[in-house]
């Protein structure tokens, strides 16, 4: 599906509150969205999933093979539910990823930040606070399956990025039981918020 038709499909879903199946090269299943924003090269979508809405995903337009509107039982049980009406639109500069990071600082949350492929070798999955951003890099304090606090920041390239979720059940339940940052890792951020000020 060529680009242009995908974007006009995920623009049409955002002005009409609409369902969307989005097939991504990769993933080998079909996701559900509601897209909220879209901008040139990354749109924003809330993530259906057995009729709750799971977190907010940012993804890139190159990674869309194919985009469908779903128009069934679905969609009514969904508005019947409240879950259409209850979508909030979270404010995200989706100009590029540099942007869309400055705009997730400000929520002051815990992210996930991936880079997926059909390999599994070449799958990457982190989850974290942002410590900082560069020009062409974010990085990303990260805790483990254990809860526990790393000492050193991932790096993570803007260009090795596929997608960046936030308020998903997985990071907002595993945020409630962490430890806090540790005090060093707390300092490194509040010198980059007062040279970010």
């Amino acid at each position: 599906m060529k680009q242009e038709k995908i974007r006009n499909i995920l623009q049409k879903a955002v002005e009409e509150r609409s369902l969307c199946r989005v097939y991504l090269g990769y993933n080998v299943y079909y996701q559900y969205y509601f897209p909220v924003l879209v901008g040139e090269k990354l749109f924003l979508g809330a993530e259906e999933d057995d009729f709750i809405l799971n977190g907010f995903s940012i993804l890139r337009f190159q990674d869309v093979e194919k985009v469908e509107l779903k128009d069934d039982l679905c969609i009514k049980i969904l508005e019947q539910e409240g879950i259409i009406e209850s979508l909030q639109v979270p404010s995200v500069d989706l100009s590029s990823w540099r942007e869309v990071f400055r705009s997730l600082e400000k929520m002051n949350r815990n992210i996930i930040v991936e880079k997926e492929s059909l390999k599994k070798r070449e799958t990457e999955f982190y989850i974290g606070r942002i410590l900082k951003m560069g020009k062409n890099h974010v990085e990303l304090l990260h805790f483990d399956a254990m809860g526990n606090w790393l000492d050193q920041p991932y790096r993570i390239s803007f260009e090795e990025i596929t997608s960046v979720k936030f308020g998903t059940r997985y990071v907002e339940t595993f945020s409630k039981y962490l430890e806090d940052i540790p005090a060093s890792m707390k300092k490194r951020i509040q010198v980059h918020e007062e040279v970010m000020g």
